[in-house]
């Protein structure tokens, strides 16, 4: 299912500090951490915690979020299916990465190792 316009303007709109604690409680309900959140954040987009504190406190839009985000080159490895859009095909880069790491979250929050969850390319 492709994503609308009106859609990827909502995504691209949002505010990355009013649904990241949703994230932290998300994953501390099945047991992970804080920690191992900012660990998969700053692999998918090179923020360590103090970047991503700030943009948090600057209350920046997942657009300017994404941004100012340098992607990592194996973030392409993540697929399936978010929020019922597959991830793969989905076209607008802002909507992709923000579903990137929606995914990325889930599976930290399924209990997925560590290794699983930060893509590295099969040789």
């Amino acid at each position: 299912m492709a994503t609308t316009p009106e859609h990827d303007e909502r995504v691209a709109n949002l505010v990355f500090a009013s649904f990241y604690p949703h994230y932290v409680s998300k994953i501390e309900k099945k047991g992970r951490t804080k920690e191992e959140l900012h660990q998969v954040i700053e692999w998918l987009t090179g923020f360590n915690d103090s970047k991503l504190q700030q943009l948090i406190d600057a209350k920046v839009t997942v657009k300017e979020f994404f941004d100012e985000a340098n992607i990592h080159p194996n973030a392409n490895l993540i697929k399936g299916v978010i929020c019922g859009y597959r991830i793969e095909d989905i076209e607008t880069p802002t909507t992709r990465k923000a579903r990137y790491m929606d995914k990325l979250v889930d599976e930290l929050a399924k209990g997925r190792k560590m290794e699983k969850i930060l893509r590295q390319p099969k040789d």
